[in-house]
């Protein structure tokens, strides 16, 4: 005998019971962000690998280590994407989306890619929800993005949630302060360790998500950018903190907060929660005014957000963890030599009929519908139908007048009504 096969570590099997938990989330997320404006757009699993190295940073940890690289048939170097908003980005870029009226407004949702440590929270295939805003910096599109996401991680019931904040300034803050960094960085470089000090000219302010103690210690008494803002970085975060405030979002100012991609500029933020242990980010982003640019388009303010699917399912609260409650059939077809008639009794009216694939009798059918598995049973045979409902006395009627009573057995249930000629519709069978 075989060995039996197994999914591939990093990744999961998403079964009925989760997948209908997953598209009750999207559905929320969709109805949020659709009433706000954002429009739904979904871009390929796979880019050019070219795409994430000027976008996302060729010195993160996403593109030296976790990125999933292939080479296709026509020899070009491709990435399973990583992230969502480069792609999000290229496609701004190239239907000239720059064209119309700004800002755009965008989510999406989908499966993402990322050669990490397999445990709890971190997969290596899993899936996001985000949304992105193109073509504005008004610190009123920070505020939004940041409201919205917490409106979804309360709505699905997110416990212990935690937002802090912070701001890496502009792209001319940013230089000079990277400056100052990289000279206390190297006065102190034998403290490094040997990963941060790979990348000190590529970037620096990477040092502050470094697990080494020594580095820890190093970056402990690091001049912080925050510290430095002034002008019109001092001035948008204020607005951003004041947006908050009024809106009643609770915040904690994280000095040291540097997402773990290099296209952030100015705001950033990230949701937590101690109920995920380790793995306690459930969702964040901020704003990355040089992306557009720098993959070849016009010079375009951007920000936007990402939500782990799995994060949000694993921070929800006790009395939110219930599986979704199936809708059973309106009723249940079974057709003993009769399967055609059955077939079109159904095909007639797909968004009420089920046809029964277990191949019971017609007394375990009885018996189904006796524990709740439907509250009509249709028994179609050659020239007639017979209609049971629970409680009720059941009725006959000819084949061609199925379609008619199928309607008013529905409609005496309670579950469904009918308006205008609705229960005349329909061809005789």
């Amino acid at each position: 005998m075989a060995d039996q096969l197994q999914h591939p570590r990093g990744t999961a099997d998403v079964l009925p019971d989760e997948a209908e938990l997953r598209d009750a989330l999207v559905g929320t997320a969709a109805q949020l962000l659709g009433e706000a404006g954002y429009q739904h757009i979904d871009t390929p699993i796979f880019e050019s690998t070219e795409l994430f190295k000027r976008g996302v940073g060729g010195s993160t940890d996403v593109v030296r280590k976790e990125m999933y690289t292939f080479e296709d048939g026509g020899g070009r170097s491709m990435t399973l994407r990583p992230e969502g908003t480069a792609g999000v980005a290229r496609a701004y870029v190239q239907h000239g989306m720059h064209k119309l009226p700004q800002p755009v407004k965008l989510w999406y949702h989908g499966p993402f890619f990322r050669y990490e440590r397999a445990q709890a929270g971190r997969q290596r295939q899993f899936a996001q929800i985000g949304a992105e805003v193109l073509g504005s910096d008004d610190p009123l599109v920070d505020a939004e993005l940041i409201t919205l996401l917490h409106r979804l991680i309360t709505a699905v019931g997110g416990q212990q949630i935690v937002l802090k904040l912070g701001s890496l300034g502009s792209l001319e803050a940013r230089a000079e302060y990277r400056q100052l960094l990289l000279d206390y960085l190297r006065s102190r470089e034998s403290e490094l360790s040997e990963d941060v000090r790979s990348r000190i000219d590529e970037n620096p302010l990477r040092a502050f998500d470094a697990k080494d103690p020594g580095t820890q210690a190093v970056m402990a008494a690091a001049p912080l950018l925050m510290d430095h803002l002034a002008g019109e970085d001092a001035e948008h975060f204020a607005e951003v903190k004041a947006m908050l405030d009024v809106a009643g979002i609770p915040y904690e100012i994280d000095k040291t907060l540097v997402r773990g991609l290099d296209y952030y500029t100015r705001t950033v933020f990230e949701f937590s929660s101690a109920a995920l242990g380790a793995q306690s980010g459930v969702g964040g982003g901020g704003r990355y005014d040089g992306l557009v640019q720098q993959i070849g388009g016009p010079a375009t303010p951007g920000a936007g957000w990402a939500a782990g699917v799995e994060r949000l399912l694993l921070a929800r609260s006790p009395e939110h963890r219930s599986t979704v409650k199936r809708t059973p059939p309106l009723h249940v077809i079974v057709a003993p030599g009769a399967r055609v008639a059955a077939f079109q009794l159904a095909h007639v009216h797909p968004d009420l009929a089920t046809i029964d694939l277990s191949g019971r009798s017609v007394k375990g059918q009885l018996k189904a519908a006796a524990r709740g598995a439907a509250p009509v049973l249709a028994i179609v045979e050659p020239e007639q139908v017979t209609f049971r409902r629970r409680g009720e006395d059941e009725v006959t009627v000819p084949l061609a007048d199925a379609h008619a009573e199928l309607h008013r057995q529905l409609a005496a249930t309670g579950t469904v009504t009918f308006y205008g000629d609705d229960a005349s519709d329909g061809p005789a069978a």
